[in-house]
């Protein structure tokens, strides 16, 4: 079965001007994003400034995606909540917009227990027949998604993957282990994206390739072309770039970047705020490196 999301795929950022989704912007990141060779597109995560986004702003951000993809590449739209009301909500919205699925992080701040994980999971499975994916980041969170919590949870038809940002790379080989050919595990850690493909990851959920979409997609691409040593290569030519790019809580790296590169306003929304000058610095530093 051909899985509907798989190789080099952006977790895009939401552009900002004056406080407002900025249009023009971000129609043309989508742009540019497909012209790369991205495989698909991934807005409202935490990329996308998600906790600081009104439900109006979602569903446009979504709809603006979706509009300007064109069905030339799938949208996975984030739609996660630490409420399984509103990620309910959240899910359906995007499934009006026109996305293809819906990205949902496990609920953060309340820590609910891996019973809870399922079920919270299952209700907003049931509520809308549309693909799911998982998002674990316990980072961020304070719970991890355990394996034996995400296989059970791929035993449901339309949650068909799991985006894995715990950087522990035997639970990712433990899901790969136990999981059918339809579920998706994606690598949510830009450092770890070849090594991920290697265990038979089927892509990336990507910071990094909000500023350099072309090399991250060559990972995936000689990969999936069967050139692991090349592979290896590029990914090992990018962890310079990838390090960076988390030298401050994400998005505030990448996007200020993006704004050095002309494509956005270096604009966040509270309480996520303009970088230091000193790791600023060492951010153009390294893009100058890799010629952007």
């Amino acid at each position: 079965m051909t899985l509907i999301f798989q190789g080099s795929m952006v977790a895009l950022i939401t552009p900002f001007k004056d406080n407002k989704i900025d249009e023009p912007s971000l129609r043309h990141l989508v742009d540019w994003q497909i012209q790369s060779g991205t495989d698909c597109i991934i807005p409202c995560g935490t990329t996308g400034e998600a906790p600081t986004i009104s439900d109006e702003d979602h569903e446009r951000i979504i709809t603006i995606v979706v509009e300007q993809a064109a069905k030339r590449i799938p949208v996975l739209a984030g739609a996660g909540s630490n409420s399984t009301e509103k990620a309910i909500k959240l899910a359906k919205q995007s499934k009006k917009a026109g996305a293809e699925g819906t990205l949902q992080v496990t609920p953060y701040y309340n820590k609910p227990t891996q019973e809870g994980l399922y079920q919270h999971f299952k209700a907003i499975a049931s509520a809308v027949d549309f693909p799911l994916v998982l998002y674990n980041v316990p980072g961020r969170t304070s719970v991890n998604l355990e394996t034996a919590t995400t296989l059970r949870l791929s035993k449901i038809d339309n949650i068909v993957g799991v985006k894995e940002a715990s950087g522990r790379l035997e639970q990712v080989a433990g899901i790969l282990a136990g999981v059918d050919s339809n579920f998706g595990v994606y690598s949510g850690e830009d450092a770890q994206n070849a090594q991920i493909y290697m265990l038979g990851g089927n892509g990336t959920i990507s910071v990094t390739a909000n500023v350099a979409p072309q090399l991250v997609a060559k990972v995936w691409d000689f990969f999936a072309a069967g050139d692991k040593k090349k592979a290896l290569s590029e990914q090992e030519h990018l962890q310079a770039l990838n390090k960076v790019m988390f030298i401050e809580t994400n998005p505030i790296p990448v996007k200020t970047a993006l704004a050095l590169m002309g494509k956005c306003q270096e604009e966040f929304r509270l309480p996520l705020c303009a970088m230091n000058e000193k790791n600023k610095e060492e951010l153009k530093r390294v893009m100058k490196d890799y010629g952007l």
